[in-house]
């Protein structure tokens, strides 16, 4: 019996625990999802910190203050009930000690009706006043009982104020205690003196207990009035910081909407100023400073459109005198052998710098079009491997010259994005030509990789690299490492600018990595379905184990690689890997945010 009880007990408490915890599973998404809110709304709110902190801190001075006062009205009201008890017990024990002097010193039966009389004459009627006569601690013959008026009891009158009497028998002693009573806890005030009846009857003791009942009903009313007014103090307070607040916060958040509005291109935006107050004055230096950003922005538009049309004018104008001496180039560079050695070489340089000039003229006409926004693309699927193929094997010729070889490392898989063919062609040319100019003869390596979402090609090689600061600076227009540096392969200077904005266009990166001594990668990213968003990379950009940006060392070692030991790949990385050269090891790649990627 005793074991079924314990297990029906059991089971009890393991489904109230089982109900308990599905119902604070259920409540814990939705407390945390009010928290979150809270703290958003917190963290936002300048006007809700603001009330909330005034309120806060006005609660705490009420406290304070409210706490003083409560206790200083306490004090008054004990030390007054102190004063008149006081004083009544002390007339009251001379008018008793005056009777026991007169009445006869031998009739125990008459003593014992006086003191009876005393103590039920000097009972209050409306319970403000006990009375207790009790003989003294020290009179052995005790011919009268102790004799009591009232709620108090013989028990309740404290050892410590029985002592005090016995003690100082010339003097009444006073004490504070508190009482159970029918209306609860009840602070009261004990009297005790000492009474001498006549001789051969001994000492006698006389306590009086003044409930403090007005007083504690005073208190609680002023307990309650404070209380009262305090809360309300307190939304008074809140009250007056909500307008206060308003009246700064209003126009903060307008002006926050008219700078959104502004950022958004609507430059007539304006916010309403009234008044002359501080606020006003605010206003009205905001619209100015729109004012003055709209006249400069007009004015900076006008001059963009009238170089970018200056740019296209002169571009278009310079091709017809160009094709005429582009076919003049032509015929004496057919012609060169009948030529002296000076004059053919001479038409051997006249043809080259044309070409770089109608290079120059085309991308000029694209960085036109470009930054007018009249850039067009036509997505289309194509195979990343054959675009790159094409690539390398146009720039062949080149990279014999510069005697580098030019591999494609690319999975045997197609890689099919969504791309403009011509532009991703001439991103890869540029990365390509860009990478054999800076090889200084080494080999390069064109990686194709894709994930789930992006496609990607690293142009990778192991010249001259770049110093730190300078893989945010190649994709500036006309930027040189080194500007005594001639470009050797005609490039324009355009090249890396516009391939950026073809990555752009195409909604993806061109990133670019580098360190000296040990090479670059430039990186081009692409969505596989154009206009969706690139959060990975699926190739990497520095090589393994490879400290980023590495002091440059020291003449006693050419060390500048750190290798990270116990570093392990995958097969499939791996496989590609075992084409690169050791110091071109993939590595976690980033995201132009910074974030590694395994």
């Amino acid at each position: 019996m005793a074991r079924t009880l314990k297990s029906d007990l059991a089971a009890l408490r393991g489904r109230i625990a089982r109900l308990g915890g599905g119902a604070l599973s259920r409540s814990w998404p939705w407390l945390r999802h009010g928290v979150n809110r809270l703290v958003e709304l917190w963290s936002r709110s300048l006007l809700l910190r603001t009330v909330a902190s005034t309120m806060v801190l006005g609660t705490a001075m009420l406290l304070i203050v409210g706490s003083y006062l409560h206790g200083r009205v306490a004090d008054g009201l004990t030390e007054e009930k102190l004063r008149t008890a006081s004083n009544d017990a002390a007339a009251r024990v001379r008018s008793a000690q005056a009777r026991f002097d007169d009445a006869d010193k031998t009739d125990d039966a008459a003593l014992r009706q006086m003191a009876t009389d005393i103590v039920q004459q000097d009972k209050a009627p409306d319970l403000s006043r006990d009375v207790i006569f009790t003989p003294a601690q020290d009179n052995t013959r005790k011919p009268l009982p102790t004799v009591a008026a009232g709620d108090l009891t013989l028990g309740e009158i404290p050892a410590t104020l029985q002592g005090r009497v016995q003690a100082d028998r010339g003097h009444q002693q006073i004490q504070v205690v508190t009482l159970a009573r029918d209306d609860g806890e009840l602070p009261t005030v004990v009297v005790g003196a000492r009474v001498q009846l006549p001789p051969g009857v001994g000492g006698y003791d006389l306590y009086y207990a003044y409930p403090m009942r007005a007083e504690s009903k005073a208190l609680d009313i002023v307990t309650r009035n404070l209380l009262l007014a305090g809360g309300l103090l307190i939304v008074l307070i809140g009250g007056v910081a909500f307008v206060v607040t308003r009246l700064v916060v209003d126009p903060v958040r307008r002006a926050a909407q008219v700078a959104e509005r502004l950022a958004s291109g609507r430059l007539d935006q304006r916010m309403a100023v009234k008044g002359t107050d501080d606020i006003a004055v605010l206003g009205r230096s905001f619209n100015r400073m729109a004012s003055s950003l709209q006249t400069q922005i007009v004015q900076l538009e006008g001059l963009s459109r009238l170089q970018q049309q200056f740019v296209s004018d002169v571009s278009h104008e310079l091709r017809t005198p160009l094709t005429t001496v582009r076919m003049a180039a032509d015929v004496l560079y057919d012609a060169r052998g009948d030529f002296s050695a000076g004059a053919a070489r001479s038409a051997e340089l006249l043809t080259g710098q044309l070409e770089r000039f109608e290079n120059l003229l085309t991308d000029l006409l694209e960085i036109s079009r470009i930054d007018a926004g009249a850039a067009t693309i036509e997505p289309a699927p194509g195979d990343l491997r054959e675009i790159a193929q094409e690539v390398v094997d146009d720039a062949a010729a080149l990279a014999e010259r510069r005697g580098s070889t030019v591999s494609v490392v690319a999975p045997t898989q197609p890689v099919v994005a969504e791309m403009d063919r011509r532009r991703i062609t001439r991103v890869l040319r540029n990365l390509v030509v860009n990478a054999i100019e800076h090889g200084e003869g080494e080999p390069i390596y064109v990686e194709i990789g894709r994930n789930a979402q992006a496609a990607a090609v690293a142009v990778r090689d192991s010249g001259v690299g770049l110093r730190p600061g300078e893989a945010s600076l190649v994709f500036t227009r006309f930027w040189r490492a080194d500007p005594a540096r001639a470009r050797t392969t005609g490039g324009t200077g355009l090249g890396l600018s516009i391939s950026m904005e073809d990555a752009h266009l195409h909604h993806g990166w061109l990133e670019a990595w580098g360190q000296p001594g040990v090479g670059s990668c430039f990186r081009l990213t692409l969505p596989l379905t154009f206009g969706e968003d690139v959060t990975e990379s699926p190739l990497p950009m520095q090589p393994l184990g490879l400290r980023v940006n590495p002091p440059v060392p020291t003449q006693s070692t050419n060390e500048v690689l750190d290798p990270v030991p116990g570093t392990s790949l995958d097969a499939g990385t791996a496989g590609v890997l075992a084409l690169l050269p050791d110091q071109l090891a993939a590595a976690p790649h980033k995201d132009p945010t910074g974030v590694n990627h395994p």
